[in-house]
């Protein structure tokens, strides 16, 4: 199938148009026509090389809204015209213990993502949604509840489900008290979700700017980490903190505001980190962790939930041939919280 996208084929260089191959629909694959696609920061980081592993030509877009034009021999679960999602996987080697149950992020093998993956056949680098089609296999293919307004479900499948799989992992539920620190992309997902499974949401943020966003998306709360009395006072306050901030910080000063037993989950940033005292973790039994995404059935069971609760992104839509301008905004944490590509647009100029 002959498709058009954009596509880095340097770290210096911008993005542009690109015309390729999607493979032929196998007797296990759906082929999609992308209507949306959601821009992730994890999308600059690739197209700049950032962690040194980006495969040129690189197509980034890994949060994908569409609907199925054909479906192969052995597909039962969609038919054309279905509205459908991709997120950041489209394979697995689906036999080893953590494909079994359910979490194929974490695969043994090493999952294949959307894009800068390998596919598992072919060999061939994967290129993602910054493009008009897809091509997946169905077991990665998620459904898309009728009530979701599809151009604001794109970055559920990466910010959303980045959130929402340390939450139910950890049990949030009612009488949960939440700390989301940092209120971009992955925040402000963090915050509906864990308001919409009935916690206590307090949002951390070293300034009062954000306290107004912050409450009008669910917040109960609003804790500004620089007020070393206000910090002082909150001790002990949360059973979990989700930390989304990007960039390096230190997450030891997030430790105090942590109950016995509670824990602290990294989602945003990805590297090093300054050094920090143990002392803290050990005295109240506190935990440090992190975690990716989350598997494909906890991926559709949030995408219902979202359904049910009627919780979506907030977007600023963009047309395609700005996506060199919105990786700049990007950067600067210019974004209300997300950008997502209309890919009509792209449709207007080839």
């Amino acid at each position: 199938m002959k498709t058009h996208g954009f596509f880095a084929e340097s770290a210096e260089a911008p993005l542009k148009p690109f015309s390729f191959d999607r493979r032929d629909v196998r007797s296990n694959d759906v082929a999609i026509e992308i209507l949306y696609c959601g821009v992730c920061h994890s999308d600059l980081h690739q197209a700049r090389n950032d962690w040194s592993n980006t495969l040129y030509p690189s197509v980034p877009g890994h949060e994908i809204v569409g609907r199925v034009t054909d479906v192969g021999s052995d597909v039962t679960r969609f038919r054309v015209g279905d509205r459908v999602a991709v997120g950041c996987m489209v394979d697995s080697c689906s036999h080893c213990d953590q494909c079994r149950q359910g979490d194929e992020q974490y695969c043994r093998e090493g999952a294949t993502w959307t894009y800068n993956g390998i596919d598992r056949i072919t060999k061939e680098v994967t290129f993602g949604g910054y493009a008009r089609h897809i091509v997946v296999r169905d077991d990665f293919v998620l459904s898309v509840p009728d009530s979701l307004d599809l151009s604001r479900v794109a970055p559920i499948l990466c910010a959303g489900i980045t959130t929402y799989s340390p939450l139910r992992f950890r049990n949030v539920g009612p009488g949960s008290r939440v700390g989301v620190a940092g209120l971009g992309g992955l925040g402000h997902m963090a915050v509906k979700l864990a308001t919409g499974l009935g916690a206590d949401v307090t949002v951390i943020s070293r300034s009062k700017s954000k306290e107004g966003s912050a409450l009008a998306l669910g917040a109960g709360g609003f804790l500004v980490s620089t007020d070393s009395q206000a910090m002082k006072e909150a001790a002990g306050s949360f059973d979990l903190i989700i930390d989304t901030i990007p960039v390096q910080h230190d997450v030891s000063e997030f430790f105090p505001l942590v109950d016995i037993d509670g824990a602290i989950v990294m989602v945003g940033q990805l590297g090093a980190t300054p050094a920090f005292n143990t002392s803290p973790l050990l005295i109240g039994r506190r935990q440090l962790a992190g975690s990716i995404i989350g598997g494909i059935a906890q991926t559709q069971e949030l995408l219902d939930f979202c359904g049910r609760k009627n919780i979506l992104a907030d977007c600023e839509m963009i047309r395609m041939e700005e996506i060199n301008d919105a990786f700049v905004r990007l950067e600067k944490g210019d974004v209300h919280y997300r950008f997502v590509i209309d890919m009509a647009s792209f449709t207007e100029m080839v």
